[in-house]
């Protein structure tokens, strides 16, 4: 390194130090499927990343539900703290004692509901559970909107028809994000983006749609006389508005060393959906993002109302209130990343010492060599249950017919396109309701090796695909971003401010469709269609 490189290093790092001191910085954390991150921005220029801290965990399937304890909830989100302010302490000889925001993101969706003395009434059930059928084929007729088995108000309606005793003493129904900020801040609030998987939002009010919630009271009135969702729903906010303070007892709850300072201001809490929108500066008409982990789903914003309810596709909103179809999967990668695990195995076993980042390099660049039709082979990456395919459970399978040419790069290929085809189901309804996307933002540790994943999503949708650079984050860097917002935002709206603030300056690489990925895709997908008949024989004769 030049003596002027080392200069201009030591510079950057003072400023950043002087950030740090002062507290002019906005953290964000995300409890993930997999992991808890958090993300230290700078407020001034939020594409300046000082300092990360995660937490892995998983989630366990208990008495058939899936669910996360919320010991562990506090357990990970203090240890994901804890590295960040460790990784601080290392880089910058710094002992961080506030910030100018705070915001929480998390998964969408579930059920949390407390009593009058703030008790968890019954385990967390996550997005994950598809129990919730009844109540979501009941719901969507009452409301004349497509209402998924993984929202709020679904799982709180099964409970209802099951008459499950608890249900009489709720008191507080939030979600997972909606929780922490709760704890942290002693504010019950969710972001209109995490309120619209809840319960439905009215673009006019961007809250929840009152009469829709007064059907639904009527609907419950005979079993539960006076119930009212206005009383146990928490209130909605939109970007940019403050949404409480850290309290002293949630200071002590995120920081147990008890350095970190009450009194900074945070956001309002955001699900992973809206995160992923800020994070890939998908937020305009047209525009759309993907976001692929354990689950997949895309968001794409719509420039009118749909004509008709789809079951495919759930009408949610941006972190600012605007109208935003959404097609979710329940799987996404952890099928893919069973299988890469599995390769690099048999690499160890046999000598070759790769990480994990070399072995998936090495297995999605063979997938570009594939035929673009996967040879005939079918990857099926069902886990666990998946509506819009049509399965109350999952039975992950590789299916092939004899004449199907099984190698490594087919193989590999089939199983990107195993995470990209329930997607494409659902978004193949969007295109027949004319819905146009001029581009599509994707995110997420799928996407990068670069140009792989990309371009076969890019022939999976027929859509141009999008990666920024300032996307690896994800969305933790997401709502770090948000919660800068709710200090600069200066009557700014959310595109302005990103466009402007955030993304002015961010390189993306665009990947166009290619006509033989677009045809390619196509034929796996029509096999992968009908070969979902051996998916439901799978999950009857596989208990």
């Amino acid at each position: 390194m030049s003596d002027q490189s080392a200069e201009n290093v030591a510079d950057a790092m003072s400023v950043l130090k002087d950030a740090l001191v002062a507290g002019r910085t906005s953290l964000g954390i995300e409890l993930g499927s997999t992991r808890i991150k958090a993300c230290l921005v700078l407020t001034d220029d939020p594409t300046q990343v000082v300092a990360t801290g995660s937490h892995e965990w998983e989630n366990q399937f208990v008495d058939r539900t899936w669910t996360y304890s919320l010991e562990d909830v506090w357990s990970g989100v203090q240890a994901a703290y804890s590295a960040l302010s460790a990784s601080i302490r290392e880089s910058f000889g710094v002992t961080v004692e506030s910030f100018d925001a705070i915001g929480i993101s998390a998964m969408m969706h579930g059920y949390l509901a407390f009593d009058a003395e703030d008790r968890l009434l019954t385990p967390f059930r996550t997005w994950r559970n598809t129990s919730t059928g009844q109540a979501a084929t009941e719901l969507t007729d009452l409301f004349g909107v497509n209402i998924p088995l993984r929202w709020s108000i679904a799982h709180l309606h099964q409970a209802v028809r099951d008459e499950e005793a608890h249900v009489a003493e709720v008191r507080t129904l939030t979600t997972l994000a909606g929780y922490v900020h709760w704890r942290l801040t002693g504010s019950k609030v969710l972001g209109v983006g995490d309120a619209s998987g809840v319960f439905p939002i009215d673009p006019a009010t961007k809250t929840y749609d009152a009469k829709l919630r007064e059907s639904y009271d009527s609907l419950v009135a005979d079993r539960h006389p006076g119930f009212r969702l206005s009383e146990v729903l928490p209130s909605v906010l939109v970007a940019g508005e403050q949404a409480g303070n850290l309290t002293s007892e949630g200071a002590a709850l995120l920081d147990p060393a008890g350095v970190l300072r009450a009194g900074i201001a945070f956001c309002p809490p955001e699900g992973d959906a809206g995160t992923g929108m800020v994070a890939t500066c998908a937020v305009a008409p047209r525009t759309g993002n993907v976001s692929a982990g354990t689950s997949i789903f895309s968001m794409v914003v719509l420039e009118r109302s749909l004509t008709q309810v789809h079951d495919e596709l759930d009408v949610v909103t941006t972190p600012a209130g605007d109208p935003v179809a959404m097609v979710h999967c329940n799987n996404g990668a952890s099928e893919l990343s069973a299988w890469v695990r599995l390769f690099a195995d048999f690499a160890s076993v046999s000598g070759q010492k790769l990480d994990a980042d070399a072995v998936f390099e090495t297995l999605f660049t063979q997938a570009l060599s594939g035929e673009t039709d996967a040879g005939g082979l079918l990857a099926y990456n069902h886990l666990s249950g998946e509506p819009i395919a049509g399965l109350s459970e999952g039975r992950p399978m590789v299916v092939r017919t004899p004449d199907s040419t099984l190698s490594l790069p087919n193989f590999m290929r089939a199983q990107i396109y195993g995470v990209f085809a329930t997607l494409a189901l659902g978004m193949r309804v969007l295109a027949e309701e004319g819905v146009k996307i001029d581009a599509m933002y994707a995110h997420g540790g799928l996407f990068k090796t670069a140009g792989v994943a990309q371009r076969m999503l890019a022939g999976a949708i027929d859509a141009p695909v999008a990666v920024a650079e300032t996307a690896g984050e994800g969305g933790a860097w997401g709502i770090a971003v948000l919660a800068a917002y709710t200090v600069k935002a200066d009557g700014r709206e959310l595109g302005d401010y990103l466009s402007g603030a955030v993304f002015g300056d961010s390189a993306f690489a665009v990947v166009e469709p290619s006509v033989d990925d677009v045809s390619g895709f196509a034929r796996y997908l029509e096999r992968y269609r009908a070969g979902l008949a051996a998916e439901r024989a799978a999950v009857e004769a596989l208990a």
